[in-house]
């Protein structure tokens, strides 16, 4: 196995190992691979912490930063943001994603980035430090703030760069998926039925 910088003659195959590792996980279809798409070309991207994982000339997995923004009540300031993270599935529950994780995030730190947030699995990410951000009197934007969300992690480096000022963070842009643009995206893809399966986000 092998962990390199990803480079564009990677983008296809990357982006359609994200369209299948997500494709009906989370919504019918799926938005990931067209963000990762988008991410390359948005002043967001973090391009030095985009990372892939080979097994032989085979993409098995990828993992990408980009910059959001934590908005207090008078001033705002960047936020570096892991993902997505996707592992193909044939080699899913084998450790990739960690190793992806825990190389990064050791790069991360390297370049003083203060702290990643993330959104996902707290099961998950806790296991490589990331703690719930409203212990930081941080919460995600469109969330409760008078209650935790495990899913809205942070792992800080440097924890004097925490006010713990009441902050929203805010996703980049590039987070936001036009359904149409994605659909005439998804053309050059092999077709997927997209379908609507319990778990899934508001099902």
């Amino acid at each position: 196995m092998k962990i390199r910088l990803e480079e564009e003659k990677d983008y296809f195959e990357v982006e359609n190992l994200n369209r299948n590792a997500f494709w009906n996980i989370y919504r019918p279809g799926a938005y990931e691979h067209f963000i990762v798409h988008n991410l390359r070309i948005d002043d967001s991207y973090i391009k030095n912490l985009a990372y892939i994982i080979e097994d032989g000339d085979k993409i098995i997995g990828n993992i990408n930063y980009s910059v959001g923004r934590i908005d207090y009540e008078n001033s705002s300031e960047d936020a570096v943001v892991l993902g997505p993270l996707a592992i193909d599935n044939s080699y899913q529950k084998q450790g990739f994603g960690s190793e992806l994780i825990e190389y990064t995030l050791k790069l991360a730190e390297k370049e003083d980035i203060p702290f990643v947030i993330v959104i996902g699995d707290e099961n998950y990410y806790s296991r490589f430090g990331f703690e719930s951000a409203s212990k930081y009197n941080i919460y995600l934007k469109g969330t409760e703030m008078d209650e935790e969300n495990p899913f809205f992690m942070i792992k800080i480096f440097d924890e004097t760069k925490i006010s713990g000022e009441l902050g929203i963070f805010h996703n980049p842009d590039v987070f936001d998926v036009d359904e149409n643009e994605l659909d005439e995206f998804d053309r050059q893809f092999e077709f997927k039925e997209k379908l609507i399966l319990e778990g899934q986000l508001g099902v």
